[in-house]
């Protein structure tokens, strides 16, 4: 698929004719996508379709076999502050307190204490923590865990945000409420965020463009614009246009 034209200018995040291979197994197929600044899109598609391959290439955790990413138009060679990952298994240190998983990056920053001590306050403060900063992971349940993660991901002030099926571990109604919780932040924030997906409703109440990547070997198969108000609550997942739009997106899935 190639990419659209547009007159935004250069994208902040692109992903250019991006092929990966494991041996002799394809496993991304001339990946091309792009954000620009400020934008929320989603990749949705099948497990196994090659999402978090991709994602981790983005974020530089593994190398392409060719193709590029590119960011402000410069060529990304491995990982960097300028791309935070957030991933479904939260990722926190469980011997360590909500402040200091949120300082872990921080502190490898050598950031002077009180700058620090500013940057955790506000940062859970943003994700509605604050009164938990000296619980330990294990006192939290699963959103509030995925909340630290977004804040300690945040406190980086990464340029652009990659966060990996980061509910999918959650029932069904915690899902929901950091669905909410997730576009409420995006607007608060106004961060550029790429998130993948395997839920179609999450992909669409959360974006402004999907990707749609098919399977064996993982295509972009499909970009769709979602044309809802960017105020959106989870009664909007009842309206007649929702529902149109996840009958276009699964179509595409099949």
């Amino acid at each position: 698929m190639q990419e659209r034209i547009s007159s935004r200018g250069i994208p902040q995040l692109q992903v250019k004719e991006l092929y990966k291979r494991f041996d002799r197994l394809m496993v991304l197929h001339n990946i091309n996508l792009h954000l620009y600044a400020n934008e929320l899109v989603c990749i949705v598609g099948a497990s196994g379709c090659g999402k978090s391959t991709l994602l981790n290439i983005i974020a530089g955790l593994m190398p392409p076999t060719s193709g590029q990413v590119l960011m402000d138009g410069e060529p990304m060679l491995g990982p960097g502050s300028d791309r935070g990952m957030i991933f479904q298994s939260y990722s926190l240190f469980p011997w360590l307190t909500v402040a200091e998983n949120v300082a872990f990056g921080l502190r490898l920053k050598n950031m002077p204490k009180q700058q620090r001590k500013e940057k955790i306050e506000y940062y859970l403060n943003v994700v509605g923590l604050s009164q938990f900063a000296s619980a330990y992971p294990k006192q939290l349940s699963g959103g509030m865990k995925q909340r630290v993660a977004i804040a300690r991901a945040l406190a980086n002030e990464p340029e652009v945000l990659l966060m990996d099926e980061p509910f999918g571990a959650l029932d069904a109604q915690t899902k929901e409420q950091m669905q909410q919780f997730t576009l409420d932040l995006w607007q608060k924030t106004q961060m550029t965020v790429l998130m993948i997906s395997h839920d179609v409703e999450e992909a669409i109440f959360l974006s402004q463009r999907i990707y749609v990547m098919s399977a064996h070997p993982g295509e972009i198969k499909e970009e769709l614009a979602i044309n809802l108000p960017e105020l959106r609550d989870l009664e909007m997942k009842l309206s007649p246009d929702f529902i149109e739009i996840k009958r276009q997106v699964i179509r595409a899935l099949r």
